[in-house]
């Protein structure tokens, strides 16, 4: 059980950086004059976090034998 702790600590904090870079990239491309190179940057950065938060939730998730 106290492996489970530290894991939904940081599967948290994957989340929040998840979101909030999604909120950057928004206001980035909201604006008229933006730097494409920064965008695909933060957008590779967030589908690592992707994978990331899966990795997590699955090691989270019982192994359910169908």
């Amino acid at each position: 059980m106290e492996e489970i702790d530290p894991l939904k600590v940081k599967l948290a904090e994957l989340r929040s950086e998840h979101r909030d870079l999604d909120e950057v990239i928004a206001r980035i491309s909201e604006n008229g004059v933006h730097n494409q190179l920064q965008v695909q940057r933060l957008k590779k950065r967030k589908l690592v976090l992707k994978d990331q938060i899966t990795r997590l939730e699955n090691q989270l998730l019982p192994d359910i034998i169908a």
